[in-house]
């Protein structure tokens, strides 16, 4: 579904799963005629994307031939083998994953204060715990570093996401799986059972 068509639920849902994830990737189109994808940190702070990096290079090169970008995040949660579901047949193996795509307009940023305001997003993401100087344009050393680093702003044109847990199976085969990880005990398990009961539908109507 498109940014604009969410539910205020879905949009929670949305943020909470990018302010989790550190790392997304950039496609670009290339002056060879093949697309392009960049691996990069990202903050997504007021409805866009910020990410940086040095101002040379082909990325910058594409982006200042053709400002269309797309940018994915995702997460694999959980590897579901076939046979939990079927002692033959290899059809119902399948992996339940978190994925935001964003199709948009990226912007090169130049204004002090809106990347000092992107860098500390930034820095609260990856480093919580502080322990630095608060970033600040007029600060006599970061002044330097933000006129050399490029900020690209990600100006969302529009968003999908799909959490995949199951939300169209039986509750049978729900609760059959969802106990299955718990005793396989995998990292991120646990989780996955309780993504799967949280989405499904049948549980959200008891609710």
């Amino acid at each position: 579904m498109r940014r604009s068509t969410f539910h205020m639920k879905e949009e929670e849902e949305i943020e909470a799963f990018l302010a989790e994830m550190s790392f997304g990737f950039l496609g670009t189109h290339g002056d060879d005629g093949y697309p392009h994808m960049t691996p990069l940190n990202f903050v997504y702070e007021n409805g866009a994307f910020y990410m940086h990096g040095s101002r040379a290079g082909q990325k910058m090169k594409n982006l200042k031939a053709d400002e269309k970008v797309t940018f994915a995040v995702a997460k694999e949660f959980a590897l579901i083998p076939s046979y939990w579901l079927d002692p033959a047949m290899a059809c119902p193996a399948t992996a339940f994953f978190k994925s935001v795509f964003v199709r948009g307009t990226a912007v090169i940023v130049e204004d002090p204060e809106e990347k000092a305001a992107a860098f500390s997003a930034f820095m609260r993401k990856l480093q919580p715990e502080g322990g630095h100087e608060p970033i600040a344009p007029e600060h006599p050393q970061y002044a330097k570093e933000l006129k050399a680093v490029a900020m690209i702003k990600i100006v969302v044109e529009d968003m999908t996401a799909k959490f995949k847990f199951g939300q169209n199976w039986p509750e049978e085969r729900t609760n059959h799986v969802a106990s299955e990880l718990e005793e396989r005990g995998r990292p991120l398990d646990a989780d996955t059972a309780e993504l799967m009961r949280r989405f499904c539908p049948h549980h959200k109507q008891e609710g």
